[in-house]
């Protein structure tokens, strides 16, 4: 399993920072891995909200149908995708900072079946992808690094 976890100090209030994270259609904005995101159950984040997100990916491009299995606002959501070759799980915390907050993103990616022997050498591969998102996220917060 290859995991990321970034924490991003951000003068908007929880419930502005929370609002916009859990609207996945945001991730298209801050995430160079995110070519869009297409909301097909719900509006906004929510506890019912499904969002399909195009990934990047070579040779073609990977949609994914995130659901959101968690939701308490404006605290934390997870929401998780599964495709037949892999798993992904992402989970957004939010938490009072002073007069901000501090946002962290905390996504885990492990391959399925017999591809699970391949998940160390998608490691330095996810950590590449989140260094760039997190550049994303700090720009699209006003933040700094937590």
């Amino acid at each position: 399993m290859a995991r990321y976890v970034t924490k991003v100090r951000c003068p908007w209030s929880v419930e502005r920072a929370f609002a916009y994270m859990a609207d996945l259609r945001n991730f298209a904005t801050w995430d160079p891995g995110v070519r869009q995101v297409v909301q097909t159950t719900g509006s906004g984040g929510g506890a019912d909200a499904v969002f399909d997100v195009t990934v990047v990916g070579k040779p073609k491009d990977l949609v994914l149908a995130y659901r959101t299995i968690e939701y308490d606002a404006p605290h934390q959501f997870l929401v998780l995708a599964e495709s037949r070759l892999l798993v992904s799980e992402d989970r957004v915390r939010v938490t009072p900072d002073g007069s901000g907050c501090i946002v962290e993103y905390d996504a885990q990616l492990r391959l399925k079946g017999l591809l699970s022997i391949a998940d160390i050498v998608l490691k330095p591969f996810f950590t590449r992808i989140g260094d760039r998102a997190t550049a994303g996220l700090r720009t699209a917060l006003e933040g700094t690094p937590a």
